[in-house]
């Protein structure tokens, strides 16, 4: 069973999430929290594998919590629920080094498989949902594209191959397929390349590209 901790400030959110996952008859509900405060808390008392967690919240919000359980060791996978009008605290909270985000009126099976897919070490990229919020950054500072694209620069040419299927939400092994490359070989080329950039994830070297204007 993959336990999960809910937080959200309200208990309406809180109990249609419950139902939905624990419906997916492989996820439980380690617990729920009401604000960030409650969650780290919750977090050191539980240790659940995954936290679904609203970014706006009073008294200490989802990034303010998300920057603390992520700074922990044995950190549990942080995914974020969020609406389009939050976009930056998204971005920031993927910065941080949560591995992906949902809108609250994500339809049940995806939520679960959602829960799954970060259960199960994977960045949440989906080219319908994420890509589209990282892709809003278009207008970012000049300064920010500049030093995204000197880390890149540390790249060898197959490597920012590599990273800039990633941006677009690929698979290893859809990044072989492209690439004629076995996954075994793509994904080494992602593990030195994360270590390369000092990167935590695929979601944050997504990122990178397309601060960079590259993605």
């Amino acid at each position: 069973m993959i336990r999960v901790l809910v937080v959200d400030d309200e208990a309406l959110v809180r109990s249609g999430l419950r139902l939905i996952l624990e419906a997916a008859g492989d996820i439980a509900i380690a617990g729920e929290a009401r604000d960030g405060a409650e969650a780290v808390s919750a977090v050191r008392r539980l240790r659940p594998e995954v936290v679904l967690m609203d970014v706006r919240m009073p008294g200490m919000d989802g990034l303010t919590a998300a920057a603390r359980l992520l700074s922990e060791p044995d950190a549990p996978k942080l995914i974020m629920l969020t609406t389009f009008d939050l976009d930056e605290y998204v971005h920031e909270a993927l910065r941080l080094g949560a591995v992906g985000f949902l809108l609250k009126d994500t339809p049940p099976r995806e939520l679960a498989a959602a829960v799954r897919t970060v259960a199960g070490g994977q960045a949440m990229l989906s080219p319908s949902v994420t890509r589209r919020l990282i892709a809003s950054y278009a207008n970012r500072a000049p300064s920010r594209a500049e030093v995204a694209r000197q880390q890149l620069d540390r790249l060898t040419g197959r490597e920012e191959d590599v990273i800039r299927a990633v941006a677009r939400g690929l698979s290893n092994a859809e990044i072989g397929r492209e690439l004629h490359l076995t996954e075994a070989t793509v994904k080494a080329h992602v593990s030195r390349m994360l270590a390369k950039l000092g990167l935590a994830n695929r979601v944050q070297a997504a990122i990178l590209v397309h601060d960079a204007d590259l993605g």
